[in-house]
């Protein structure tokens, strides 16, 4: 199975990716590592990035996961994926089966207290307005509300995905 973490800067992305690959064994990947160095300056500079800056990046990431795919290996992904079209090209040649989009969502408030407590290379926390206004909610993502302990959220991640396994707090690690 292929996790996508996806939501606006702040909404825990990278936190419960990494958890979530270490709970359950496999790779873990932020997109924010295969920005080229022009969208970095970018949105250091406060500047939102345009479909045209995103479409290489997201093809980068979709080439990532398809090879997580196809050598049959399980994967997560911190992506912000705001829109459809993204969600799209990320998926691309990745059966439905195989990929999954939890959708870490937060309200405004607790989003921009939670950027304003971190310092990130190229995230300028002034735009966030412009990810909330971007985001397209998706209806077919798992949408976790991540407003507790990581831990808690990975659980209630994995309980949803595999409810079948009625995991239990010793099956998943601590």
């Amino acid at each position: 199975m292929i996790f996508v973490l996806m939501g606006v800067s702040g909404s825990g992305k990278t936190t419960i990716g990494k958890l979530l690959a270490e709970q359950t064994g496999t790779t873990f990947a932020d997109a924010d590592d295969y920005h080229p160095l022009a969208n970095k300056q970018k949105m250091a500079a406060g500047h939102p990035l345009n479909d045209e800056d995103r479409e290489p990046w997201l093809e980068t990431l979709n080439q990532l996961m398809l090879t997580w795919f196809k050598a049959g290996k399980g994967g997560v992904l911190a992506c912000s994926a705001l829109k459809a079209k993204y969600r799209n090209t990320l998926s691309t040649g990745i059966t439905s089966e195989a990929l999954k989009f939890i959708w870490l969502d937060l309200p405004k408030q607790i989003l921009a207290e939670r950027l304003s407590e971190r310092h990130h290379e190229f995230m300028n926390p002034d735009l966030l307005d412009s990810q909330l206004k971007t985001l397209e909610p998706p209806a077919d993502a798992l949408r976790i509300l991540n407003d507790r302990e990581p831990e808690e959220v990975v659980r209630e991640i994995l309980a949803k995905i595999f409810p079948e396994q009625n995991l239990t707090e010793n099956q998943i690690k601590k």
